[in-house]
């Protein structure tokens, strides 16, 4: 496994992508995702000047699409423009070397989950069409609120549907959501779960996103650092080791690149 942090770490001294990836390495972490989240705004020079300091420091990279995303809203405007967000942060990502891009699919809007999962299915579909030749997988996120798209089964039946399209796996978010999974059972029947729909190919390509999570009634509120919160994480890397499991952890801790340290250093001495 690979652990890195979602954006440059928070004691780069330096605040571009390029001096993120450089922290990355001087902290001997391994992997970075790159957060268009208010909008896809690199150059294509800059991103080439990226991939080239990753490649030569050996960091991976991957990149969250904006936050501005919705396949599933009511207006076809702007399911079209989310559509077109998601794009072009696989665009740059491709050009950066990113390997995946991760996004937020959307809301239920008072459809049903059946009708939700119909129309975000169709975008996903029309994108991974439009990003064919881009090397770069579609990641859809587990989500963290009850009114958003993206339950475990609802990722992976997703995942199962189309081609290269694979999970994101947010396990705070999954935790926050539904209050559970936070055993190693629970954890160990995910794992068994994305493994017997999508395959043991799978597991050695996994995007997993941990942090604290403080959540209520309706999911998340807010992200905590792991200490602060009541999140399993030693569990979880113990039943991801189990499994063999591969890919990249990112921490969306506050304290970034501290958390990431500690998970890095708690799964290597298991």
């Amino acid at each position: 496994m690979l652990f890195g942090t979602a954006g440059v770490p928070n004691s780069s001294d330096g605040r571009s992508t390029a001096d993120g990836v450089k922290k990355i390495k001087e902290l001997s972490l391994d992997c970075m995702e790159v957060q268009f989240v208010r909008g896809v705004k690199m150059s294509q020079q800059t991103a080439i000047n990226v991939r080239m300091v990753s490649e030569s420091l050996n960091v991976r990279l991957s990149v969250h699409a904006p936050y501005y995303i919705n396949l599933n809203a009511d207006s076809e405007i702007k399911v079209r423009q989310s559509m077109q967000r998601i794009l072009d942060a696989a665009k740059i990502g491709s050009v950066m070397g990113a390997g995946d891009v991760v996004f937020h699919p959307g809301y239920y809007m008072k459809r049903t989950r059946d009708v939700a999962f119909r129309r975000v299915r169709e975008s996903v579909e029309k994108i991974a069409e439009s990003a064919a030749g881009l090397n770069i997988t579609l990641r859809p996120e587990t989500s963290g609120r009850r009114e958003q798209f993206g339950e475990p089964d609802e990722i992976i039946e997703l995942c199962a549907d189309l081609d290269n399209v694979l999970p994101c796996i947010d396990i705070s978010h999954i935790h926050a959501r539904t209050g559970r999974y936070n055993t190693k059972d629970e954890f160990f029947s995910l794992m068994e779960r994305i493994e017997e729909i999508l395959g043991s190919d799978t597991l050695k390509e996994m995007h997993i996103h941990i942090s604290g999570i403080d959540y209520g009634t309706k999911g998340e509120k807010s992200h905590l650092n792991l200490r602060e919160s009541d999140f399993n994480y030693r569990d979880f890397l113990a039943v991801l080791k189990e499994f063999d499991a591969e890919g990249m952890i990112v921490c969306e801790s506050p304290n970034l690149e501290e958390d990431a340290l500690m998970l890095k250093n708690l799964y290597l001495k298991l």
